[in-house]
C-alpha cells in the first residue's frame, strides 16, 4: 500500500505542476517585481551603461600603446641603414591615479543610475498593484451593492403588490439600480486600465494575464516609520543622492586633473640604427610639450571650477527636495493610516447598522424608502473611502521606500 500511495502522489504532482507553473502574474506583489528585474528593457539597459562605466574604469589608469617607428636610410647610396625609434608617452606623475579616480566616481554614479532606475521602476509597480487592487476591490462593491439592491428590488415589489408600499419606490431603486450599473462600467473601464498599465512596467502585452491581488502588503511599524531614522537613511541610501555624490566627487577630481595639466606629459624612446646586419649606433629620445597657452588653461581650469560648484550646489539641492518629499510621504501615509482606522472603527460599522436598521424599518413600514436608499449609497461611499485611504497608504509607503532606494 504504501508503494501505491508514493506513486499516486508523484502522479497527482506530475499533474499539478504544470497547473501551477501556467498560473498568471499579479497574485503577489513580490512575483511581479521578481519579473520586472529580469525583463524590463530599462532596467537592462542601465545595467550595460554600468557595465561599460566599469570597464573604462578598468582600463583608464592603463599607458598608451608604445610607438614604434621604423626609418629607411640612405636608400639612394649602396650602404642602407635602418633606423628605429621605440617611444613610449608617460604622463606626469599622478595623473593616471587622478584619471583613473575620475573614470571610478562615473561608474559610481552608473550603477547608482541602474538603483535609481529600479528604485523608480518598482515604486511604479507598487503603485499600479495597489491601484489594480483598488479598481478590482472597488468593482466588485459596487456589483456587491448591486446585488443588495435587486434584494430590496424584491421587497419593494413584494410590498406593492401587497398594498403596503408605493409603485415609486420600485421605479426609483430601479433608478439607482442603472445609476450603479453605468458606474460599475467606469470602474470596469479603470480596472481594465489598471491591469494594462501594470503589464505595460513588466513589459508584457497589454492584455497578458494577471491573477487578481490577493492582498496588499502590510504596513511598517511605528518604529520603522521614524522621521529620524529614516532621514539617516535616506542621506546614506537614496540613489539619486548617490548619484550627486559620485557625480561631485568625479568634478573634484577632474578639476585636480586639469591643475595638473600644468606639467607636461613625457615621451621617452630609444632609436638604434642597423647598418650592414648589426646595430652600429643607438639614440636616445626625451620628447615633452612646453605649457605655453596659459589662456586656454586658465579658460579650462575655471570650468572645471564651475563644474565642481554646479555640482555640489546640485547635490546640496537635490539633499533638500528628498528630504521635504519624504517628510510628505511620511506625512501622507500618517493621514491615510488614521482615516483608514477612524472608518473602519466607526464609520463603517454605524453606516452598516443604520443600513440594517432602516432596512427593518422599512420592511414594517416604519420607514420611507427615501431613507434606505440613502442608507444604502451612503455605506457604499464608506466603504469605497476605507479602499481608498487603504490604497493611499500604499502609495505612500511606495514613495517613501523609492526615497529610500529599498524596502522597508
Amino acid at each position: 500500500m504504501r508503494h501505491v500511495s508514493i506513486f499516486f502522489t508523484l502522479l497527482g504532482a506530475l499533474w499539478l505542476t504544470p497547473a501551477l507553473a501556467e498560473q498568471p502574474l499579479g497574485g503577489d506583489l513580490d512575483g511581479l517585481l521578481a519579473y520586472a528585474r529580469e525583463h524590463n528593457p530599462e532596467l537592462a539597459a542601465a545595467q550595460h551603461d554600468a557595465t561599460a562605466a566599469m570597464q573604462s574604469s578598468e582600463s583608464s589608469d592603463t599607458l598608451a600603446d608604445p610607438l614604434l617607428r621604423i626609418e629607411p636610410m640612405d636608400v639612394t647610396n649602396g650602404n642602407p641603414s635602418t633606423k628605429l625609434t621605440l617611444m613610449q608617452k608617460l604622463p606626469w606623475y599622478g595623473t593616471r591615479d587622478l584619471r583613473h579616480e575620475v573614470a571610478t566616481a562615473r561608474s559610481e554614479e552608473a550603477d547608482g543610475k541602474v538603483a535609481a532606475t529600479w528604485a523608480d521602476l518598482s515604486t511604479r509597480i507598487k503603485q499600479a498593484y495597489a491601484r489594480f487592487y483598488y479598481n478590482i476591490g472597488s468593482e466588485q462593491l459596487t456589483q456587491q451593492t448591486l446585488d443588495l439592491l435587486n434584494g430590496l428590488e424584491q421587497v419593494a415589489r413584494t410590498r406593492y403588490a401587497n398594498g403596503l408600499g408605493q409603485q415609486q419606490d420600485v421605479i426609483r431603486i430601479q433608478l439607482e439600480q442603472t445609476r450603479l450599473q453605468a458606474e460599475l462600467i467606469a470602474v470596469q473601464n479603470a480596472h481594465h486600465h489598471s491591469h494594462v498599465r501594470l503589464n505595460a512596467l513588466l513589459s508584457r502585452p497589454g492584455n497578458a494575464a494577471l491573477a487578481e491581488p490577493a492582498a496588499l502588503r502590510l504596513m511598517p511599524t511605528p518604529a520603522q516609520l521614524d522621521e529620524a531614522t529614516l532621514l539617516e537613511r535616506l542621506d546614506a541610501r537614496n540613489p539619486q543622492l548617490r548619484m550627486a555624490d559620485a557625480s561631485l566627487r568625479a568634478a573634484d577630481r577632474q578639476r585636480e586633473l586639469q591643475y595638473a595639466d600644468l606639467y607636461p606629459d613625457v615621451t621617452l624612446g630609444i632609436a638604434p640604427t642597423r647598418t650592414n646586419g648589426s646595430f652600429s649606433r643607438w639614440d636616445l629620445m626625451l620628447e615633452l610639450n612646453i605649457p605655453l597657452q596659459q589662456s586656454t588653461r586658465r579658460a579650462r581650469e575655471g570650468e572645471a571650477e564651475a563644474r565642481l560648484s554646479a555640482a555640489s550646489s546640485r547635490k546640496q539641492s537635490l539633499l533638500e527636495q528628498k528630504r521635504a518629499a519624504l517628510s510628505e510621504a511620511l506625512s501622507a501615509l500618517e493621514t491615510a493610516r488614521r482615516t483608514e482606522q477612524l472608518i473602519a472603527t466607526r464609520l463603517l460599522p454605524q453606516a452598516q447598522l443604520s443600513l440594517d436598521a432602516t432596512l427593518a424599518a422599512y420592511e414594517t413600514g416604519k420607514s420611507g424608502f427615501a431613507m434606505l436608499i440613502q442608507a444604502q449609497q451612503q455605506l457604499l461611499t464608506i466603504r469605497q473611502q476605507r479602499l481608498r485611504a487603504q490604497t493611499d497608504m500604499q502609495l505612500a509607503l511606495a514613495d517613501i521606500e523609492n526615497l529610500l532606494g529599498e524596502s522597508l
